[in-house]
């Protein structure tokens, strides 16, 4: 049976392999890796325990540090796996660091790499997930792009060859879950109360290292007319501290801190909010799944298609009312089949498995 080396070491990516593992292994033996980006139990650890996750066979441990830093030490550990394990192929997720490593580790040893979420384009340079995906991309054996727009995004970069579209592997995801998250979880043990509250996530670096996109955005969680519910990021929580901001969400009448929450947590909230405020592209996603509002605190997102079909609403945190642009939303009542048909992870297994079978495939293993 040929070999597949899967990286992970986010929370998103944990999800993402719940679905894409559990169909991988019916097809290849897979290798999971966790280069442990997250490395607190409340944001990674319970995933693995909540999603049935196979435990990984390496945990690398690398943490946090900066981009360099961290994207040279997940290299070099992702290498001496690679080297050890001798796969057919490496399957990455996203846009992350982990991603970018386990990319480069195994096109520098000739190992084909799988990429799930191909395609996806938010055309600044200035965030560190976009070099990561364009990288990604432009090595990449096989590009499994989530929707017509990332199949577009490819060919106008002059990819067309391998490139698949699935439809997204978090929308498996959500059908999967979401009947758990409604059976084991109750609005009640948050205290709260299906469409009297306002979900909040922040934690991208453009709204983080910037004081005063900062300040804007909890004011105006603080200014909102409805209970808002934030689990925080503890690197938002430190920048919040940073820079003197920490008293807008200890002290403030309108916000209930949470610490980060399970996937399953999340899901229930996503799906009774009144309203989503956030800057996470897997939230955007998920908030379009559970049919609820979202005001995305960005400049730009890789998910038009939920802006195009009224859910979805790009706002600036500097002056933000966001009664004001919620009331912009004109959300398109239907299906979301923008993202495929639930059964991407079978598609993306199916066409690993094919791929792997070719007779090229046996000269794979000659790594440099």
């Amino acid at each position: 049976m040929k070999k597949v080396v899967t990286i992970i070491g986010t929370r998103p990516q944990l999800v993402k392999a719940a679905v894409v593992s559990s169909a991988l292994r019916k097809k290849t033996k897979e290798v999971l890796v966790n280069t442990g980006q997250h490395y607190d139990h409340n944001m990674a650890g319970v995933f693995f325990e909540e999603l049935g996750i196979p435990a990984p066979d390496y945990n690398l441990n690398i943490g946090s540090g900066t981009h360099g830093a961290q994207t040279g030490a997940m290299l070099t550990e992702v290498e001496k796996v690679l080297e050890n394990e001798q796969p057919d192929g490496v399957l990455v997720y996203g846009d992350t660091n982990s991603t970018l490593a386990g990319t480069l580790a195994a096109s520098k040893m000739h190992i084909p790499v799988f990429h799930v979420e191909a395609g996806l384009r938010s055309y600044n340079k200035e965030m560190p997930e976009e070099i990561n995906r364009i990288m990604t991309d432009h090595v990449s054996t096989l590009l499994f792009a989530p929707t017509e727009t990332a199949v577009i995004n490819l060919k106008d970069e002059g990819i067309s060859e391998g490139v698949i579209k699935t439809g997204d592997v978090m929308y498996d995801a959500t059908l999967r879950f979401i009947q758990a998250a409604e059976r084991d979880r109750s609005l009640e043990s948050f205290g709260l109360t299906s469409d009297q509250f306002i979900l909040a996530t922040v934690h991208r670096a453009e709204n983080t290292d910037r004081p005063e996109r900062l300040a804007g955005l909890f004011h105006a969680l603080n200014r909102a007319e409805t209970k808002v519910v934030l689990p925080l990021h503890p690197r938002t929580r430190k920048k919040l501290q940073e820079a003197n901001l920490f008293h807008l969400v200890e002290h403030s009448p309108t916000i209930q801190l949470l610490d980060p929450l399970s996937y399953l947590d999340m899901l229930l909230l996503e799906k009774h909010a009144r309203y989503i405020v956030t800057d996470s592209g897997g939230v955007q996603k998920e908030a379009y799944f559970a049919q609820t509002p979202c005001l995305t605190v960005r400049d730009e997102t890789e998910w038009g298609e939920t802006i195009t079909a009224g859910w979805n609403r790009l706002v600036s945190p500097i002056g933000l009312d966001l009664e004001a642009e919620r009331r912009q939303l004109h959300p398109l009542e239907g299906t979301t089949t923008l993202y495929g048909d639930g059964h991407a992870s079978e598609h993306i297994a199916d066409h690993i498995a094919s791929e792997l079978q070719k007779e090229e495939v046996g000269t794979w293993a000659a790594h440099s």
